[in-house]
């Protein structure tokens, strides 16, 4: 068998030709490259915390938390430092070997980095891997995160360059771009994925791919949401998109980014566990776990747990993911559900 090699060179008649093969073909492939790369029966575990929800300015029509819609979501202020670090350790207790941090901001503001950088060094110090999305950076914010410790920072494309317009109009493309570049300069990782379901044409789902494993680094993190309907938002109504499909774009990051974690993200309380579970055969090894992914459902932490332990998996256990090489525990008992209403979707 070969060896996957990672290309930077994608067409659009390359990725057309991937999506259109046999699905049995498909998956086939893309198993293969998965155990070429990864152990097959592992599956990396992060929770994802809304330390700021609801008013951000960006438009995005996926969104309940731009502030341009009605929706029921409540508008919060920066979580204080101590909660921040209590609902990692949590994190921790259940499972989570990263822990995400999101905040609904166009870009983070000069008046907040102090208490970022805080949240960033005091969860570190749990042993946990660090990950944050905070909308655009400059270089000179990217570099504060990465001293403070930030390990990776997430930032979606969304969608393809041509659909993006559709969806938002308070930033560019490029500015997203911008951004992932001032991330890498940084010398941080990159979690850069995208939403599918959204009304986009077949087309928008190779272009989505294509930029991101055309970058001239691949992100270390892939997440591939499935739309969460959100009533008040502009896409409330959208058709839904077909599972084979979902599982197809699966199958297809990941075989064009053979070395980056693919993440099963938002969507999945749609899913049922047989569907999960193609995703994983296709090559998904990460989730998302915890009650909420920012402001929307995510299966309940004991489910997922239950899954993975169905399917003979395991949940990844890292030695190498911090400076200080500290390694995660993981506790293999079915934790207590979270409490917390505080975990949501990126």
């Amino acid at each position: 068998m070969e060896h996957a090699v990672v290309r930077h060179d994608w067409t659009h008649q390359e990725v057309k030709a991937l999506f259109e093969m046999p699905f049995n073909d498909l998956l086939f492939k893309a198993a293969s490259v998965h155990r070429e790369n990864f152990n097959p029966n592992e599956v990396q575990i992060s929770t994802l915390l809304s330390i700021k929800t609801g008013a951000c300015p960006e438009d995005c029509k996926y969104c309940p938390q731009s502030g341009h819609y009605k929706t029921d979501l409540d508008r919060e202020r920066l979580m204080e430092v101590e909660k921040v670090v209590e609902q990692a350790r949590v994190a921790k207790e259940k499972g989570a070997t990263r822990f995400c941090m999101g905040a609904a901001w166009s870009d983070p503001k000069e008046r907040d980095m102090p208490y970022i950088e805080k949240m960033v060094k005091e969860v570190k110090e749990l042993g946990l891997e660090t990950c944050m999305t905070l909308g655009m950076l400059d270089n000179e914010k990217a570099h504060a995160l990465k001293d403070a410790g930030l390990d990776y920072y997430n930032h979606n494309l969304d969608t393809s360059p041509e659909y993006y317009q559709q969806i938002i109009t308070t930033r560019t493309y490029q500015d997203r771009l911008n951004t992932i570049d001032n991330v890498r300069d940084a010398g941080m990782k990159v979690c850069s994925g995208g939403i599918v379901g959204m009304g986009e044409q077949a087309a928008d789902r190779f272009g989505l791919l294509m930029q991101l494993a055309n970058l001239p680094q691949q992100p270390e993190s892939v997440p591939i949401n499935m739309l969460v309907k959100v009533k008040g938002t502009p896409l409330e109504d959208v058709e839904d998109l077909d599972h084979f499909e979902f599982i197809r774009t699966i199958a297809v990051a990941r075989i064009m980014m053979p070395k980056s974690y693919v993440r099963l993200s938002a969507g999945r309380t749609a899913m049922n566990e047989q569907m999960q579970s193609m995703c994983f055969f296709a090559g998904a090894n990460s989730i998302f776990y915890g009650d909420k992914l920012l402001t929307t459902e995510n299966p309940e932490a004991d489910a997922d747990m239950m899954l993975i332990k169905k399917l003979g998996m395991n949940p990844e256990t890292r030695e190498d993911y911090s400076d200080e090489a500290v390694e995660a525990s993981l506790s293999s008992k079915v934790a207590d559900k979270a409490t917390s209403e505080l975990f949501y979707e990126a």
